[in-house]
């Protein structure tokens, strides 16, 4: 289902465009997000997981400029995860400010289980492109979401 704006071609192209781009993301999520339910996870709260898993400890507030996340929500999240002893914070010894965040052995043998899982999930969603249209898409992705965080860094 496209636009039924009657707006310019430029407008409409774009909207239509955005509807096609936010209902295949819809569908992808939806896909997953039960699978990630199975192990009592929300997208968030898998995010920092795999973050953390292939990242390392880091500050609070850097997972929540990677994930894209408010600090309120990311503080959420982290909360959530601390009380199933997934993961914990102590002090960043190099700066007291900062809080380091670090996987516990619960949450990396977690993530270690269902991280393959997941991976499955995501190859089985991307089935109907070909290997160099998924190439391509990810490319036209991360143009746009470039293009995205400029347009945030003007209006800031």
């Amino acid at each position: 289902m496209g636009t039924h704006y009657s707006g310019g071609t430029r407008e409409r192209l774009a909207l239509d465009t955005f509807i096609k781009l936010s209902r295949s993301a819809e569908t992808i999520h939806s896909y997953l997000t039960p699978r990630l339910a199975d192990h009592d996870l929300t997208t968030g709260q898998f995010g920092v997981l795999e973050a953390l898993y292939h990242l390392g400890a880091m500050p609070q507030v850097n997972i929540g400029r990677k994930l894209l996340k408010s600090p309120g929500n990311i503080t959420v999240v982290l909360d959530n995860l601390e009380r199933r002893s997934l993961v914990e914070r102590k002090r960043d010894p190099a700066d007291r400010r900062k809080l380091l965040v670090n996987l516990t052995e619960t949450g990396t043998a977690l993530i270690e289980r269902i991280f393959p899982l997941h991976v499955a999930a995501i190859v089985t969603c991307f089935q109907s492109l070909s290997e160099s249209e998924q190439e391509q898409l990810g490319k036209l992705c991360r143009k746009l979401g470039i293009g995205g965080q400029a347009r945030h860094k003007e209006t800031d």
